[in-house]
């Protein structure tokens, strides 16, 4: 079994100063990953320009600084040492929907400037949010279907796949997901096995799992047994795998309180009985 761990799993981590993108490569590399999912928050020094950029007076500038872009290079040197391919790179801030067109084209401009980022990475995919409500009414579909046509084909000129991901806003609905993938040509689904609105998730999971191209299986909470508690994990796995996914299979632990490591190891442990119980 590939398996891959979604940067966001060690938030925790990063956020108290015990890792960064760097020591994700190292652990990634211990823990016997295939792949690399780093989140954009993870590039501690980008983010950092991206939010000095957004606040300036320019804040459609579709490139970072050659210094930024030289911390990425450093990024990829370090993913070629250990090994590890960066399969998707999850961005947040550049979701399609904004009620203003400034706003908008803020956001289509940091799309672009990590794009960028994930070409000098050779990420294999990049995720973008669509925004918007979940009632997505007709002018917020109008709008994410135009913005994804945009950044599907500037992706695609750069050898990158674009996956919408059942994250937040009009995403939360699988019906919503299969209407604006169905809209745009190339748009795949990064499929989140716990972010579907409440109520919904039963229906995400039987109604998208066919479409998924990369996954985030999410834990929370384990027994002693090492099962998780929070929904059936067992379940989704086995549904994708039915669904004919075969692609890496991509934890996303956030535990409610722990070890994010061992919270990760146990997800991975969860997925892999689940997969050898199919056999």
């Amino acid at each position: 079994m590939d398996y891959s761990i979604a940067s966001y799993s060690f938030h925790g981590l990063l956020e108290s100063g015990k890792q960064d993108m760097f020591k994700y490569i190292s652990d990634c590399k211990e823990m016997g990953c295939a792949l690399l999912d780093p989140w954009n928050g993870h590039l501690a020094p980008l983010i950092e320009e991206d939010k000095a950029i957004k606040a300036s007076d320019n804040p459609t500038q579709a490139h970072f600084s050659e210094a930024g872009l030289e911390y990425a290079r450093q990024v990829k040197a370090a993913a070629d040492e250990a090994g590890l391919p960066v399969g998707c790179l999850a961005i947040d801030g550049a979701h399609m929907y904004e009620p203003t067109a400034e706003g908008r084209a803020a956001n289509r401009a940091c799309g672009y400037r990590w794009l960028e980022v994930a070409d000098i990475l050779k990420s294999q995919q990049v995720r973008m949010d669509t925004g918007g409500t979940v009632d997505l009414p007709d002018e917020q579909f109008e709008i994410i279907v135009e913005g994804f046509k945009d950044v599907v084909a500037k992706a695609g000129e750069k050898g990158i796949e674009v996956v919408l991901e059942n994250h937040w806003g009009a995403s939360h609905v699988p019906e919503n997901v299969l209407r604006v993938i169905e809209a745009v040509p190339g748009l795949a689904l990064l499929f989140d096995s716990g972010n579907w609105a409440e109520g919904r998730r039963e229906d995400g999971w039987t109604m998208c799992a066919h479409l998924a191209k990369s996954v985030h299986i999410k834990a929370r909470a384990f027994d002693e047994n090492g099962n998780e508690t929070t929904w059936d994990v067992p379940r989704v796995v086995r549904l994708l795998a039915a669904s004919g996914y075969n692609g890496c299979w991509g934890v996303e632990s956030v535990p409610r309180e722990g070890d994010e490591y061992e919270a990760a190891r146990k997800t991975i442990a969860l997925i892999q009985r689940t997969l050898d119980e199919r056999k």
